[in-house]
């Protein structure tokens, strides 16, 4: 259906640049045998995109449930009234790590919520529900145009037949006339010529109109594929920001956490076991007076 030559078209980018509109322009076969478009091929890269582009939106959304109810769990584990009455240095210092989890517990609120905002969201609304539609239509005007190639191609080779047979049928003629085996005229001869130069005539204008329609998908392969091929490099330098949010979020995370051990770690090293027992020994204490021999 397509007319190749050999290096009449060079590459149209450089060739390490890999452009599509250089190495999507005949068939191939899919897995289960079917032919698929060079386009076709495109396309469905644009579409994988899409799903790749959703199916990373829910892993993200799964993270931000582990993440709620991890801060859920570490908020409602900080009120546990367990080993509420230890005293002194250490009872401060347990105090303050039980604290350190409803700290922390904010942290991962505030993270699960600036991934859903900041990461989440954009995933999902980047290229919205006209996308796929776009698509249909990229696929549509291609498919357009390669119809009317198809048709026009076998126009050209309906054409190439009749200017053959109009062609042998005139030498046909003239064979017999010149060596009188048929009473066929001069006018015979001539309708017969201008049937042939009609008949050229003919595949001369097929051939025009193909050249025309093959031109006209060229340049809408090359336009169109380069449209692709921009929309991917947006897509992935998006999503490649997107993934860099997060885990500038991540990094954050780490520090917030960090930071809300700083004053356990403080009071850990405060903890003297000297002091507790000081202190306990002057609230609990009852009596110093010590028992004594007795005298006769």
């Amino acid at each position: 259906m397509y007319q190749y030559r050999e290096n009449k078209h060079r590459l149209l980018i450089n060739t390490f640049e890999w452009s599509y509109c250089d190495y999507f322009w005949a068939d191939k076969r899919d897995p289960q045998g079917a032919t698929v478009s060079g386009f076709e091929v495109l396309l469905q890269k644009q579409l994988k995109g899409k799903q790749m582009q959703k199916e990373m939106a829910e892993f993200i959304r799964e993270r931000i449930k582990i993440e709620e109810e991890y801060a859920k769990n570490l908020s409602k584990l900080s009120m546990f009234p367990m080993a509420a009455q230890e005293e002194g240095t250490l009872g401060e210092a347990w105090a303050q790590l039980k604290k350190s989890l409803a700290d922390e517990a904010e942290v991962h609120l505030k993270f699960s919520s600036k991934l859903q905002c900041e990461v989440e969201k954009p995933l999902l609304t980047f290229r919205g529900d006209n996308f796929k539609k776009d698509m249909k239509k990229y696929d549509h005007h291609i498919a357009d145009l390669r119809k009317q190639l198809v048709s026009r191609y076998a126009a050209v080779e309906k054409a190439r037949k009749a200017l053959a047979d109009r062609q042998k049928d005139l030498e046909v003629k003239t064979q017999q006339l010149e060596i009188k085996l048929s009473n066929k005229t001069e006018e015979d001869i001539k309708k017969a010529r201008r049937k042939s130069t009609q008949a050229g005539d003919d595949l001369m204008r097929c051939v025009d109109l193909y050249n025309q329609g093959q031109s006209k998908w060229f340049e809408e392969m090359v336009t169109t594929s380069l449209e692709l091929e921009r929309l991917e490099v947006e897509r992935v330098e998006t999503i490649q920001q997107l993934l860099r949010q997060y885990t500038t979020l991540r990094h954050e995370t780490d520090m917030f956490n960090q930071s809300t051990m700083e004053p356990v770690d403080q009071l850990l090293q405060s903890v003297d076991p000297a002091k507790d027992r000081e202190l306990w020994v002057k609230e609990h204490k009852t009596g110093d007076l010590r028992p004594v021999d007795m005298d006769i």
